[in-house]
């Protein structure tokens, strides 16, 4: 059995998971991903089954795989790099690992949301220096934070806006009303809305074509002037180019983001080093706490789906057996 392992969290983090993946025999080939649909093509046709995070896995992929690859396990809950439809047409299930990494995504999104507003990155870098830099930052007390998206990392993040004090908007498609209710969270129907009337936006929502560029021109617009973004989703939801306009215009305070558009990115986009902006290279789900976690699930997957027994989390709806 021959396994291609991309990720690098799984790789590189310690834990149970390499032993428990090298006690099933497999050969098992290691690439630093995420890999580009090229990488993907130049790899396809010899593995039975990828042990992947955000690699690029398109239709062409899937057919230079061949009827040999069985299985996709994919690390991690974000599916919008595999092309589903053309694993549901190949009869491929897709694993995903759900309910491992809302804990540690929400407070990421609170270490960004935190040092933006605190002026933090400026502050160090100016006492590293030997300098005294007095800047002054915002409370997020009764500040308005809008979360589009209520599903495990939209609610972690509620529930630690509301530890701050601050007042709570949502929007989304899923509405979770018990907790909403609990959370006095408060109901817009459209992300018009919610742009409009929130200083903060924190986007938790899948990637689909209707939600990338979620936030573009137009809904910059609409928030007040000061206002701020942090994006630990994907850097798709986030249209770059508003974004840094919004920045050197004065309107958006800042911009503080886990995710981008590409990744890793070109040494010269703009964002790494505007001096409104914070970015971390897609670390919010990556510690030593949540990588076990992941990559567990991820391995347990694998090995339940080829063992043909045990329990496993698909995320496409074809779970035929190993041997078809």
């Amino acid at each position: 059995m021959r396994i291609l392992l991309t990720t690098c969290s799984f790789q590189d983090t310690p834990g149970p998971h390499h032993q428990l993946l090298a006690a099933q025999g497999y050969e098992v080939v290691c690439e630093r991903g995420p890999l580009s649909e090229a990488r993907m093509l130049e790899l396809a046709g010899d593995f039975d089954a990828f042990l992947c995070g955000d690699d690029t896995i398109t239709r062409a992929v899937l057919d230079r795989s061949g009827p040999r690859l069985k299985v996709i396990s994919k690390y991690g809950i974000g599916l919008d790099k595999i092309d589903l439809a053309a694993t549901k047409e190949k009869k491929i299930p897709v694993m995903f690992t759900p309910g491992v990494n809302h804990t540690t995504v929400a407070e990421h999104t609170f270490c960004l949301l935190l040092a933006l507003v605190k002026n933090l990155i400026p502050s160090v870098e100016a006492t590293r220096k030997g300098e005294w830099l007095r800047l002054t930052g915002h409370e997020l007390w009764q500040k308005k934070i809008g979360v589009i998206g209520l599903g495990r990392i939209g609610q972690e993040v509620i529930i630690r806006a509301k530890a701050f004090g601050m007042e709570v908007h949502g929007q989304g498609n899923f509405w979770p009303t018990e907790f909403c209710e609990q959370y006095g969270v408060i109901r817009h129907e459209t992300a018009d809305s919610i742009f409009g009337a929130c200083d903060i936006i924190s986007p938790h929502t899948k990637l689909t074509a209707e939600t990338k560029h979620l936030i573009n021109r137009h809904r910059l617009a609409l928030m007040p002037k000061g206002a701020v973004i942090v994006n630990t989703g994907r850097g798709e939801l986030a249209d770059a180019s508003a974004i840094i306009e919004a920045l050197d215009s004065g309107h958006l305070a800042g911009y503080a983001t886990d995710v981008m558009e590409q990744e890793p990115p070109v040494a010269d986009d703009p964002l790494l080093r505007h001096p409104k902006a914070i970015v971390t290279a897609h670390v919010g789900s990556r510690t030593f706490e949540s990588v076990p976690r992941q990559a567990m699930k991820s391995l347990n997957n694998l090995i339940n789906f080829l063992n043909g027994s045990g329990e496993v989390f698909c995320a496409n709806g074809v779970v035929p057996s190993a041997e078809s």
